[in-house]
């Protein structure tokens, strides 16, 4: 018969094993839609009569960061939202339903592939409505269905919207927005290096040519408008850019884990005063209940709406001073920026731009659109140790061909550099296992007087020169690393399925058979028997748990930080032998 401690020890590890196999299968049966069905489906294409007019927000003359009145819930900005600039003059009209050309929806469809994207357009108004990533599959299940992120239908809204509005805008209202004319329905880059998907349409005399620049193997997209006013009146308006966007989670799975930390999923900017600041679904809301809406004045800069391991983000351009916006319009949230007006007089030409991100968090890729943008990769507080962390990991990675590798090296170089300051906690213990005998007839000897046993023990740890918290010293220094490394490994995107050897085929998920948490704690028992337990008998049987504890923990967790704790502990167990047989040849 197995002692009542052991007993309550499995009895615990049953019961967490069992409601783990219950959650994957609640999940396999209802937690997920057929992501067959949804990829092979068209998007929606709304129609504009079912759209929310846009009305006055009443955003005149705002401070760099404030929050402001907000007087109408529109999908689009009116002339209130035009970015400002010194001695400009706005002549403000009232929204009219101008009309829009509505034709079928399959008629309306563009579609644009490259090497790194599948892009849909909507011909009215120009919207992106759907963003495939052919890189990235869906789960390694499904290795021929790309990541789908920007989508409409199926239950979901994630649009990422542009056009012209002002005096003369050709986006007033979300039911006078145009029908631009397209040469094909189909676009392909091929072999080439770019391609440019050019959309137009003629208004009062004012020729409009709204184009889609891809370059290969870029997630950005350069969007511009061309205008060549042949009227004989001068063509005002600004330009903006938003993403529109409920708050669902997103259909096609980006966790890593089921009972790992919940994602970020939002919006983000940089502003004036933060380089990266989250605007949570739950602030907009609580703005729109007093009547407000967020708002900020920015030069250059981005706004993000970020997700696990994606992102899409507009960037305004560098050399303009951009307004950037968040407001809520019925179930769906808008983020975005409008751009300062431009007057460009009859017979003249004049362009409006900006770049669109829709893709992986890739840091490299990201610092390089717009300052900052990196950022939107979070790691937290810890991100000064987690930084230069997945800088070493990518470079073992790029050396050595496989993440897991990468990961072990990792952890080589770090017990390394950490040893000095180790070795002194691993002496300490060592230390206290030689003297151990003494110790035990001393807590013999006054077992029933607590304090007498107290005090003896004090001087027996003064005259051995031992000191009984050194040993805490090994466990403690790698703990800032491991929870960076947590952050490392749960947001970055690269070691997203990246697989290690044998049955660990993603390192960023759970290990499916809990065999490296089942080392690892083995492990972490081992350790335990090469120092001496713990002179309060409480915290010796505690310690006698804790192995089990973290097995328990450990099992959830991301096979690549398991990794790093296992081989972390194989470390500290070959260094705590060297010096146990130091102080032993030393006597």
């Amino acid at each position: 018969m197995l002692p009542a401690e052991v007993q309550r020890i499995l009895l615990l590890i049953g019961l967490a094993v069992t409601a783990y196999l219950m959650m994957l299968a609640w999940t396999d049966d209802y937690g997920q839609t057929s992501v067959t069905e949804t990829y092979n489906q068209a998007p929606v294409v709304s129609n504009p009569s079912n759209n929310a007019l846009s009305s006055p927000l009443g955003m005149n003359d705002v401070p760099d960061a404030m929050v402001v009145t907000q007087t109408g819930t529109g999908d689009l900005p009116d002339e209130s939202m035009i970015a400002p600039a010194e001695g400009q003059i706005v002549d403000r009209v009232s929204p009219g339903a101008l009309g829009a050309d509505v034709t079928s929806s399959a008629d309306r469809l563009v579609h644009i592939t490259t090497d790194v994207l599948d892009v849909w357009i909507d011909r009215l108004g120009g919207d992106i409505i759907r963003s495939q990533l052919p890189k990235y599959p869906i789960n390694l299940e499904h290795p021929d269905i790309p990541y789908v992120l920007l989508d409409s239908g199926n239950g979901f809204t994630y649009v990422a919207q542009s056009g012209l509005f002002g005096r003369d805008g050709t986006d007033r209202t979300s039911a006078s927005r145009p029908m631009y004319a397209v040469g094909a329905n189909e676009y392909s880059m091929g072999a080439g290096k770019h391609l440019v998907v050019e959309l137009s349409t003629r208004r009062n005399g004012v020729d409009i040519v709204k184009s889609f620049e891809f370059s290969r193997g870029a997630y950005v997209i350069d969007v511009k408008y061309n205008i060549v006013n042949s009227s004989e009146q001068s063509f005002q308006a600004s330009l903006f850019a938003q993403i529109k966007r409920d708050d669902s989670e997103p259909s096609s799975g980006g966790s890593s884990f089921a009972l790992g930390p919940k994602p970020y999923l939002g919006p983000a900017l940089t502003t004036a005063e933060s380089r990266y600041e989250k605007l949570p679904f739950d602030d907009i809301d609580d703005l729109l209940e007093d009547g407000k809406t967020y708002q900020t004045d920015v030069q250059g800069g981005w706004i993000a709406m970020l997700e696990h391991y994606f992102l899409s983000a507009w960037v305004g351009d560098a050399e303009e001073k951009n307004r950037y916006f968040g407001k809520k319009s019925g179930p769906l949230y808008i983020v975005g920026f409008s751009g300062p007006l431009k007057e460009i007089a009859p017979g003249q030409q004049g362009e409006f731009t900006a770049r669109f991100y829709s893709g992986p968090k890739i840091q490299s890729r990201l610092s390089t659109i717009s300052e900052n943008l990196n950022l939107t990769v979070d790691y937290g507080f810890l991100w000064w140790i987690a930084v230069p962390l997945f800088d070493m990991l990518d470079w073992f990675e790029d050396q050595l061909g496989n993440w897991g590798l990468a990961i072990i090296a990792l952890t080589v170089l770090v017990k390394t550099l950490l040893y000095p300051l180790s070795a002194a906690g691993f002496r300490s213990m060592g230390k206290l296992r030689k003297v151990a005998p003494k110790m035990k007839k001393i807590q013999e000897r006054y077992k029933d007087d607590r304090q007498k046993l107290s005090q003896e023990m004090m001087s027996f740890y003064k005259k051995e020169g031992v000191n009984p918290m050194g040993g805490c010293l090994p466990m403690l220094l790698p703990m800032p690393i491991f929870l960076a490394l947590y952050w490392v490994l749960f947001e970055s995107v690269e070691l997203r399925q990246a697989p290690f050897f044998l049955w660990i085929n993603d390192l960023a998920i759970m290990d499916p058979y809990f065999v490296l948490p089942l080392l690892m704690g083995a492990s972490m028992w081992f350790m335990q028997t090469l120092n001496p337990p713990p002179a309060d008998p409480m915290q010796a049987k505690m310690m006698k748990i804790m192995p089990v504890m973290f097995t328990v923990m450990f099992l959830f967790f991301p096979a690549g930080l398991v990794l790093y704790w296992l081989i972390n502990n194989v470390l500290g167990i070959a260094q705590q032998r060297y010096i146990n047989h130091q102080i032993d040849n030393a006597s």
